[in-house]
């Protein structure tokens, strides 16, 4: 098998589906593909293909996913409210938005899963544009189905913000402001000027977050308020492998006339530490797969290992034949085997009750399965506690546990490795 450590991170990015000579093509942006190679990764797309949300399982490894444009996403998926917007507003949306407001459910549901995933396994995640408003939707939070309709039209002049220029498409621009020590804020700090925590971004949307989910940390704002950039920080160290953020604005082509180089230098650097971030991702996925070498035992270590195994495999024949009263010689060889697996294993229902069939003592066996009734009531009470959460609590709760869950199994891996000789000292 080929060594993983010598394959680069995969990058998932799902595709955009449109028209050509009366076919459907799918397609993803150069620059995203182009910022993934630079900075040592392989893009891996997922096709807008109908039932590939449930082949994610296929895709793997996962070590990043990008997801980036796309048409609007599915109100049904984050309204809990019927929308204020009448039906010549919303006809009205339709027209001047044609290109995005079209739903594709098939790239709601893989791109929703993918980002589920991301949360679940703390996989890095990076949303630019669409991705991002999937990042906050998946964690429950909501967007504005029009900005104009619902914000910009409300606010006084000096404050609206056009988001989306067809006339100027590329060379549009709007201000935001960042949020300090935010990691917006280290990219670009070099071309702040001072206290002016501004800079001119590009903007193609006409959603935006409404309400940010509660996981989630802003980084920048326009001047109406809609949100530009967010992050986790509690899931946020490239060097260790953690990534989960969403951009509104389009870094990777803020450029002047399709050059090479960017409006700011601080650009590219969403791409780079994501990168970053996906490689260390993949050290340690690599690391917790792979085969440990084989132990060597000395001569004392060796004879006690034969021990057991002859120990099991008197077990095994006693136990296949029957009648283990008739060779009590035989049986008394079977002590050193107890005696292990009682002191050094966790035993199941079915492994109590053939060890007992055996002749075998288990000491702790009505503690054992007095735990295990408590254990029954511990997750009945537990169920109907989560029954009563929201989404957002859920999805909070799941990714604390797993971040928990994570650092206990490094923590195990490491008591076990530096103690594998424990299991033979007491005997």
């Amino acid at each position: 098998m080929e060594n993983l450590s010598q394959v680069l991170p995969r990058v998932l990015v799902v595709s955009r589906r449109t028209v050509r000579k009366n076919k459907f093509v799918d397609f993803v942006g150069e620059y995203h593909l182009d910022l993934i190679v630079r900075y040592g990764c392989v893009p891996v797309i997922v096709p807008r293909v109908t039932g590939v949300h449930m082949l994610l399982e296929s895709f793997k490894p996962i070590h990043g996913v990008l997801l980036c444009e796309g048409e609007d996403i599915d109100p049904s998926l984050y309204e809990s409210e019927i929308s204020s917007l009448s039906q010549e507003e919303l006809q009205e949306i339709r027209e001047t938005h044609a290109s995005d407001t079209s739903i594709d459910k098939e790239k709601d549901s893989i791109e929703l899963a993918l980002a589920k995933l991301c949360l679940e396994q703390n996989i890095p995640y990076l949303g630019i544009c669409r991705g991002s408003q999937i990042l906050n939707v998946a964690c429950g939070g909501t967007l504005y189905l029009d900005l104009e309709k619902e914000l910009t039209n409300k606010l006084p002049e000096e404050r609206r913000t056009k988001h989306i220029d067809y006339d100027n498409y590329d060379e549009h621009r709007h201000v935001v402001r960042i949020v300090e020590n935010s990691p917006l804020h280290s990219w670009f700090k070099d071309s702040l000027d001072g206290e002016n925590m501004e800079i001119l971004v590009n903007s193609y949307h006409h959603q935006g977050v409404k309400r940010l989910a509660q996981r989630f940390v802003p980084m920048a704002f326009a001047s109406d308020g809609v949100m530009e950039g967010f992050y986790d920080p509690d899931v946020y160290n490239p060097e260790e492998g953690k990534f989960i953020m969403g951009l509104q604005f389009h870094p990777e082509r803020m450029r002047s006339n399709d050059l090479d180089e960017f409006d700011y230098p601080g650009c590219p650097a969403a791409y780079q530490e994501f990168a970053k971030a996906v490689i260390a991702y993949q050290k340690k996925l690599n690391s917790s797969m792979s085969v440990p070498k084989t132990l060597v035992l000395d001569g004392e270590m060796e004879s006690k290992r034969k021990i057991l195994v002859r120990c099991f495999s008197l077990a095994r024949y006693l136990y296949t034949k029957g009648a283990p009263g008739k060779n009590p010689s035989k049986v008394s060889e079977l002590e050193v085997g107890a005696e292990f697996l009682e002191s050094n294993t966790a035993l199941s229902t079915e492994q109590e009750t053939r060890l007992k069939e055996m002749g075998a003592t288990v000491r702790n066996g009505g503690s054992y399965m007095k735990k295990l009734k408590i254990d029954e009531e511990k997750q009945r009470i537990v169920r109907n506690m989560m029954n009563k959460m929201n989404i957002e609590q859920l999805s909070e709760l799941m990714a604390f546990y797993h971040l928990m869950g994570n650092i206990c199994g490094e923590v195990l891996e490491q008591r076990l490795r530096g103690n594998v000789n424990e299991c033979f000292k007491d005997m």
